[in-house]
């Protein structure tokens, strides 16, 4: 049995560095207090950090990017002693990086061992791409972890099967999807997108989520979301598939224990065989539609 931390996480106004880390200090001691192993946080919870800026760079939303760089190697080295003290897998907020002159959204694991790694965001959504020149990154990955194999597909990412499907393909038992939703809809489109995502494919999928308002950041300024833990819907499963769901926009974690042994049994025995069926479904749709 595996405990799962899923962060509803709120941007806030900080005071200075120290009271960054005193926040994610808390947050993870919190969450292996109650029997975590594994802590996932959002993405883009990193942008509170921009609170630390002067007010006039704070309101330029592509020049917060520029400016954010010189606090990664703190976050990293944050992130790092944390997993290490505390034993535990984690998933921090996400950051978006300088690679070379364009960004990329970052989401960091870090294991007990000292091991960092990172998935980028692959599919941009508007805001991103249009207004905030954050780029797509090009590389699908899943993670060996003291929990088990995991993939993480970073908020608009989960809405898309193949990318989930491929880590799945690759042995990933758990696919972590942090988000950012500035809206409702937002919101239940990953929510949407992380259930097909664990119907399709048999798996359990994991959502992070920001939370509140930041009125001084044009980046994360509204946040609206919940942390939830999805799973198939088969034998030794909930029915509905929803194995943990926060309440809207609170503050805090949730849990969820999961046993990946009854995943696995769903895929060798389960009412429906998705996940064995998936190939043929390629077969089936290869030719045009008939129209008639």
């Amino acid at each position: 049995m595996t405990k799962i931390a899923l962060a509803q996480y709120p941007i806030e106004f900080l005071a200075d560095w120290p009271a960054f880390e005193r926040k994610i200090e808390n947050h993870v001691a919190e969450a292996v207090e109650a029997g975590a192993e594994l802590l996932v946080f959002p993405e883009y919870g990193a942008m509170e950090l921009a609170s630390l800026l002067p007010a006039e760079w704070r309101k330029d939303v592509r020049r917060q990017l520029v400016e954010l760089q010189p606090f990664l190697d703190g976050y990293l080295a944050l992130h790092a002693r944390l997993a290490k003290r505390h034993k535990a897998t984690i998933v921090a907020s996400s950051f978006p990086v300088d690679v070379g002159g364009r960004y990329r959204n970052r989401a960091y694991l870090f294991t007990p061992d000292d091991k960092i790694r990172f998935q980028e965001k692959l599919m941009m959504t508007r805001f991103e791409a249009e207004e905030w020149s954050v780029s797509a990154g090009d590389a699908v990955r899943v993670f060996n972890t003291p929990v088990g194999r995991i993939g993480l597909s970073v908020c608009y990412d989960i809405e898309f099967p193949l990318i989930a499907r491929r880590q799945v393909e690759a042995g990933a038992k758990l696919i972590i999807a942090p988000s950012c939703t500035d809206t409702l809809a937002g919101h239940h489109r990953v929510h949407v997108g992380a259930r097909a995502r664990a119907l399709e494919s048999q798996v359990l999928v994991g959502v992070a989520a920001t939370v509140g308002k930041a009125d001084w950041s044009p980046a994360v300024d509204i946040n609206v979301g919940r942390a939830a833990l999805y799973g198939p819907l088969d034998r030794g499963l909930p029915d509905e598939g929803v194995l943990a769901l926060g309440a809207l926009d609170v503050p805090g974690w949730i849990f969820a224990e999961v046993e990946f042994e009854s995943v696995e049994g769903a895929r060798r025995d389960g009412q429906v065989l998705n996940d064995r069926d998936w190939p043929r479904h390629f077969a089936i749709a290869a030719p045009p539609a008939e129209v008639l």
